[in-house]
């Protein structure tokens, strides 16, 4: 079954809980994105309070607790039985997010809109403003679903295989950094940023694409490959790309920002 889904084939489900996971760094909150206008039937997910637990050591956007994310996917209206669709407006930066800790957490019917609200729009499909809630369902969480890794395991997986930045060219090198306190990536690492995976209609490339490129970049059948970001959300994106292409990766969803949390570890620039 393809992680993705078009604007046709959500039409057509009977039972299905649709997420909307927008958010935007800075601001506006979700929330208001999402009573400007979205999908009818629609539930809002926070990403900092439903997809992760709070900042710190562990990085901007830490992995949740089971217990919570399971809560949070029950006030939602998930069910283990039921199809969960993911959408965003961000080329689906953001609903990965969501994919990947849903498939994570044991979801064996979870699904990416291809292309987001902007897809659903240019499909003819109107939106709605009013608030949508779901009854309490009887999701239950069970870890290990999707491959993962910590701080240690990410750089010597970069050094035995290929460990993909996700985050921009300028920021894998060092020569910004608007978020962390510092610049540059893990030593190993190679830039992969995540707004290649998408066409200029915020669609996946074709499967065929995705593997060229990560093949290009050192991925392969039997290699072990990981991808990280700034804070483990972008960097889901890579590894639902990676699927696309029949490459399967680990996550590591500290990422970057619980990286640079401890000053012992070294820091690549360049």
């Amino acid at each position: 079954m393809t992680p993705l889904i078009t604007p046709d084939d959500l039409a057509a489900l009977d039972y299905v809980t649709v997420l909307d996971i927008r958010s935007r760094l800075g601001g506006p909150p979700g929330i208001e994105l999402y009573r400007e206008g979205h999908i009818p039937g629609a539930v809002y997910c926070d990403l900092d309070r439903d997809l992760a637990s709070a900042p710190g050591a562990g990085g901007r956007h830490p992995m949740p607790d089971t217990e919570a994310f399971q809560a949070a996917m029950r006030r939602l209206g998930v069910s283990g039985h039921h199809p969960v669709v993911v959408y965003d407006d961000t080329g689906s930066t953001i609903a990965a997010r969501g994919w990947w800790l849903l498939r994570y957490f044991g979801h064996e019917d979870v699904r990416v809109l291809d292309g987001g609200l902007r897809a659903w729009i240019e499909s003819g499909r109107e939106l709605s403003k009013e608030d949508h809630h779901n009854e309490e369902d009887d999701f239950t969480a069970r870890p290990g679903g999707m491959p993962m890794l910590d701080a240690d395991e990410a750089v010597e997986l970069a050094g035995r295989g290929v460990l993909l930045d996700a985050r921009s060219a300028e920021r894998y090198r060092g020569e910004v950094e608007p978020i962390d306190p510092v610049a540059g990536h893990v030593p190993g690492a190679v830039s992969a940023p995540t707004t290649e995976n998408v066409g200029p209609d915020a669609k996946f490339l074709p499967a065929g694409e995705l593997r060229a490129r990560f093949t290009a970049l050192g991925v392969a059948d039997g290699v072990p490959t990981g991808a990280y970001c700034g804070s483990g959300v972008t960097a889901a994106h890579e590894v639902l790309a990676l699927e696309l292409a029949g490459l399967p990766a680990a996550l590591y969803v500290g990422s970057w920002s619980n990286w640079v949390a401890d000053p012992s570890r070294p820091v690549e620039t360049g």
